[in-house]
C-alpha cells in the first residue's frame, strides 16, 4: 500500500492543529505501508512564505516532498476578499479569488498531484478549506480522500466546497458535529464517511511535580493549552476568569501554555509560560485540575483528547457545537455559555472531589474506547479495504468565463446562518 498525505505545511515544527493532525497519522499509517507527505516549503500560516528548501526530506522518518509557494499572502487583499464572499451576494469566481488570495498557492503541488495520483492507492488531503485540497482532490480523482478539520466558520459556507465534499472517495471525520455539519451544507451522505478523529501519544506516566518544581507553581490551578488568540475564545476566558478571582472562595490560577497574540492580563494568579516541550506541557497537564477549552470554533480539539487519557475534566465552551457534544458523549466535561455558567462549573470542579474525579475517569476510558491508536489506524485501513469496490464520483470542469462571474452566489454568512445547531443528535 502506498499513500501520499498532503498538507498545507508540514514539520517536526509545524504544530497546527491540521498540520499535526497529518503529521500524527502519517507517521502511524507508515507502520502498514508506504508513506509520502506532499506539502509546501511554508513554515508560517499567517504569510505562507517559502521558508523551507523545495524537494525530498524527511520527518521522523517519512518521506516528504516540498513545493513553492506561488505567492506570500497580502493581508489586505485577503481581507478585502473575504469580506466579499462571507458578507455579500457574489460569483464563484470572487470565492476562487478569495481560495488564491487565501494561500498557500502552490501550482507546482497540484501539478505533481495530476501527474503522479495513479502512483498511489489513495491521496488523503487534510484541510478542506485550502487551495491544495480544493484543486489537488479535482486532479486526484477517485484517489482523493478527504480529512477536513472543518470548523463552524463562515468558510464552510461558501459554494465552492459543496462539490468538493461531495466528489472525494471518502471522508474522514473528526466528530459527529463535523459529519452532520458537512452533510447539511453539501447532501454528501452517498460519499462514504467515518468519525475517526485522531490519537496522540500520551506519555504513561507524566511527571506532575517536575512541572511544579521546574516553573515554581504551587497550588490548584487551570491550564489552557493552544494559541493565546481571541479567535480561541481567549478574550472571554481572560474576561471569566479575572471575575472569577474576585471570589475569595476560589484559589485556582490560570496556567496559560503557547505562543500569544494577545495581551496577558497583569496578576499573579495568571502565569502565562510561553511554548513548551511535549514534555513540559503533558506534565502541565497532569498537574493540572482541569483544562479550560475556550474556543468557539474545534472540528475536534487534541488537547482536550489529551487532557481525557491523563484522566483530568474539561471545562469547555458551550457555543463549540463539537466541545459540547464531546462532553457529553464523554461524561467528562462541563460546559458554558455565560459567566455564570463558567465561574458555578468552574467551582464545581474545584470544590467538589468526587465530581472531578469521576470526570477525569470517566474521560480516560472515552479516549481508550474511541481514541487509541490501534482504534485510530483501524478505521483508516478498515475504509482503505473498504474502498477497493464501488465507484468514484464524477469530476465536473469548473464552469466556464461567464458563469464563473455571475454573481448568484449567498454570502457565506447567510449559508452558515442556516444550518443545524447544536451536538449531534441533540440538535436545538
Amino acid at each position: 500500500m502506498k499513500v501520499a498525505v498532503v498538507v498545507q505545511r508540514y514539520g517536526q515544527a509545524i504544530n497546527g492543529g491540521a498540520e499535526l493532525h497529518a503529521r500524527y497519522i502519517a507517521e502511524h499509517l507508515a507502520r502498514h505501508g508506504e508513506v509520502e507527505v506532499l506539502t509546501t516549503c511554508a513554515a508560517d500560516y499567517v504569510t505562507w512564505r517559502n521558508e523551507l528548501e523545495p524537494g525530498v526530506g524527511q520527518v521522523n522518518g517519512v518521506p516528504v516532498r516540498r513545493f513553492r509557494v506561488k505567492h506570500e499572502r497580502d493581508p489586505r487583499l485577503f481581507a478585502e476578499r473575504s469580506d466579499r464572499v462571507f458578507e455579500q451576494p457574489h460569483s464563484l469566481g470572487d470565492e476562487l479569488d478569495w481560495l488564491d488570495a487565501e494561500g498557500p498557492t502552490s501550482p507546482a503541488l497540484v501539478d505533481y498531484v495530476a501527474k503522479h495520483a495513479a502512483e498511489y492507492e489513495y491521496c488523503l488531503f487534510f484541510s478542506y478549506r485550502y487551495y491544495h485540497a480544493y484543486y489537488g482532490t479535482r486532479a486526484a480523482g477517485g484517489r482523493a480522500i478527504l480529512v477536513p478539520t472543518a470548523e463552524r466558520d463562515l468558510t464552510v459556507g461558501l459554494s465552492i466546497f459543496q462539490p468538493l465534499f461531495r466528489r472525494v472517495r471518502a471522508v474522514m471525520y473528526n466528530s459527529p458535529e463535523e459529519r452532520a455539519m458537512i452533510h447539511a451544507v453539501s447532501g454528501n451522505q452517498n460519499v462514504p464517511g467515518v468519525v475517526v478523529g485522531i490519537g496522540s501519544d500520551v506519555p504513561n506516566s507524566p511527571q506532575a511535580g517536575r512541572f511544579r518544581q521546574k516553573y515554581h507553581i504551587r497550588g490548584p490551578f487551570a491550564v489552557y493549552v493552544g494559541r493565546i488568540d481571541q479567535n480561541k475564545g481567549c478574550n472571554e476566558l481572560f474576561e471569566f476568569f479575572q471575575g472569577y478571582l474576585n471570589d475569595p472562595a476560589g484559589k485556582l490560577s490560570l496556567v496559560l501554555i503557547g505562543h500569544s497574540l494577545l495581551p496577558i492580563p497583569e496578576h499573579p494568579r495568571i502565569r502565562h509560560l510561553g511554548f513548551l516541550d511535549d514534555t513540559d506541557k503533558f506534565d502541565a497537564m497532569a498537574a493540572a485540575d482541569l483544562l479550560i477549552m475556550p474556543s468557539y470554533y474545534e472540528s475536534l480539539s487534541m488537547v482536550t483528547l489529551e487532557t481525557w487519557a491523563l484522566g483530568r475534566p474539561v471545562l469547555a465552551n458551550g457555543k463549540c457545537d463539537v466541545l459540547k457534544g464531546q462532553c457529553i458523549r464523554s461524561n467528562a466535561g462541563l460546559y458554558y455559555e455565560t459567566y455564570g455558567e463558567f465561574v458555578g462549573a468552574l467551582e464545581a470542579i474545584e470544590q467538589n472531589r468526587w465530581l472531578a474525579g469521576t470526570l477525569g475517569r470517566s474521560g480516560r476510558q472515552f479516549f481508550r474506547d474511541h481514541y487509541d491508536w490501534p482504534v485510530i489506524e483501524r478505521k483508516y485501513l478498515e475504509m482503505f479495504e473498504r474502498l477497493k469496490t464501488g465507484a468514484a464520483a464524477t469530476v465536473h470542469p469548473l464552469p466556464g468565463w461567464f458563469e464563473r462571474r455571475r454573481r448568484d452566489l449567498p454570502a457565506a454568512r447567510e449559508v452558515l446562518t442556516r444550518l443545524p445547531k447544536g451536538p449531534a443528535g441533540i440538535r436545538s
